[in-house]
């Protein structure tokens, strides 16, 4: 396969037209819509769907812009390392973290990064939906318990717990009434929560009196007394530990796992093999202590200085050998 023509086409495919890619490349569109047609050719395949106004991929088109792109860059990427003469991570970064976790922890993790490897353009985006990595170009994605997808692969880098808590001032009813509680979303809910206390297991009635979109505003809310909430113990153990906040219960049910995830056919490069070390680096036993602790001593400490290639060296081996104890999504091939 002519590796030049299949980066023509890569072109193409990223910037979903001759045209376009063209102008981005400084390229004349005569010479790309040929490369790409000498590929069709040898490949006996049709990668392009051509309209009048419109170009879209086909079935093997899409599958072969899916298998080689991060090839092609990690190629791009090997020759300006080997011709710089430095072997350290560098290009762009892309990456997708959940609200809770970004609007706490990632503003810290993504500036130490920053400092660490100033030659990684870093880009995170904040968002709770299911993303696809491919299609939208994430090198890799941060989430609480994700369903099991066979196209990514995954490790546990950090464990929470859900507590139920409340202001001290609002007295948990002992004749089995409903207690008035602050919920993440909109609608009735559940009307009982099953906790786990020393005493044994318990159910709560609740009634929703109030419905946030983000858990840093169920926080202040039960803060201020309005309710009963449930909460990662890592957000209110500060509250717990000044006496702002008392804690009911743990919930009864699978723990908060939060797993970093990237696509299995692709080479894990550089850059994400330097972002995993971070966060290994960042909580090293994956304990909801630890994230606790990370969040109070945000922005207090000047950034450690790290060598970047012996930050590097570490590689996958240290990330699989702490995190072996987990499973992934799925297998590595």
């Amino acid at each position: 396969m002519d590796l030049l023509a299949l980066a023509d086409f890569n072109l193409v495919a990223r910037h979903e037209g001759f045209g376009r890619a063209a102008r981005a490349a400084g390229r004349p569109k005569a010479t790309l819509s040929r490369r790409v047609a000498e590929l069709e050719s040898s490949l006996d395949l049709r990668l392009f769907e051509r309209g009048a106004r419109t170009l879209r991929l086909t079935q093997e088109g899409r599958a072969l812009y899916e298998r080689t792109g991060a090839l092609l860059t990690e190629l791009d990427e090997a020759a300006a390392a080997i011709a710089s003469g430095v072997d350290s991570p560098r290009g762009r970064l892309r990456v997708s973290a959940p609200l809770l976790f970004s609007q706490t922890a990632m503003g810290r993790l993504a500036a130490d990064f920053a400092l660490k490897f100033p030659d990684v353009r870093l880009e995170v985006t904040t968002e709770d939906r299911a993303v696809d990595m491919v299609e939208e170009g994430y090198d890799l994605v941060i989430r609480v318990n994700p369903d099991p997808d066979e196209s990514l692969v995954g490790r546990v880098f950090l464990r929470d717990r859900l507590v139920v808590v409340a202001n001290p001032a609002l007295e948990r009813p002992k004749d089995g009434s409903a207690v008035p509680v602050v919920v993440r979303g909109a609608g009735e809910g559940s009307a009982a929560w099953d906790v786990v206390t020393p005493a044994g297991r318990a159910r709560i009635a609740v009634r929703t009196v109030l419905g946030l979109s983000s858990l840093i505003m169920v926080r202040d809310a039960v803060r201020a007394g309005v309710g009963a909430g449930r909460l990662p113990v890592s957000l209110v153990s500060r509250d717990l530990a000044a006496g702002r906040l008392v804690q009911w219960g743990d919930m009864d049910g699978p723990e908060i796992a939060l797993w970093a995830l990237y696509p299995s056919r692709r080479l894990l490069s550089a850059r994400v093999t330097a972002f995993l070390d971070h966060l290994r680096d960042a909580f090293p036993q994956g304990h909801p202590d630890e994230l606790a602790a990370y969040l109070e001593d945000r922005w207090c400490r000047a950034p450690r200085s790290t060598d970047s290639a012996s930050a590097t060296a570490t590689g996958t081996t240290a990330w699989a050998d702490r995190l072996g104890r987990d499973s992934i999504i799925v297998p590595e091939e």
